[in-house]
């Protein structure tokens, strides 16, 4: 089979989504790491618990919805257990099963580092963009992560 390759157009477009995703990250991280002394995977963490049910999520679920391999959630829960941000609570359907739970401390650093990130997410993203381009980018990352995440 012969290799179709990019062509100039979606070579720039690949190229310019691979650049401003990475750089777009380290600015996330440099801010959430300066201003509030955590990491990014751990802040989403702490968002996730604090919109789930009762603020907490079975490990495995976390896993998923952070496409996270299940060792690697657990590293960071434990890393979040360890500044008393999240506990661990087992499950009474399932003797095996854990969940990660926030902590009220967990909820208070959340609240504190939640407006500078919002606000990092906004100069560096969503002012930068029209509110048809915002959809347009909304629709076309749901086809790209409803296809990877049916075809892995």
């Amino acid at each position: 089979m012969e290799t179709q390759w990019l062509s100039e157009e979606e070579q720039q477009m690949w190229r310019g989504y691979l650049d401003s995703n990475r750089l777009l990250m380290r600015a996330l991280e440099r801010q959430m790491s300066t201003e509030s002394g955590i990491n990014s995977a751990d802040y989403e963490i702490l968002a996730l618990l604090s919109e789930a049910p009762q603020q907490r999520m079975r490990m495995n679920e976390l896993a998923d919805i952070t496409v996270t391999t299940r060792s690697g959630v657990t590293r960071a829960v434990k890393r979040l257990i360890d500044a008393g941000w999240v506990r661990q609570a087992k499950c009474d359907e399932d003797k095996r099963g854990l969940f990660a739970e926030l902590t009220e401390t967990g909820l208070e650093k959340l609240r504190a580092a939640a407006p500078g990130h919002v606000k990092a997410v906004r100069t560096n993203l969503f002012d930068l963009l029209s509110p048809r381009e915002v959809e347009m980018f909304t629709h076309s990352y749901a086809q790209i992560r409803d296809n990877l995440l049916a075809n892995p």
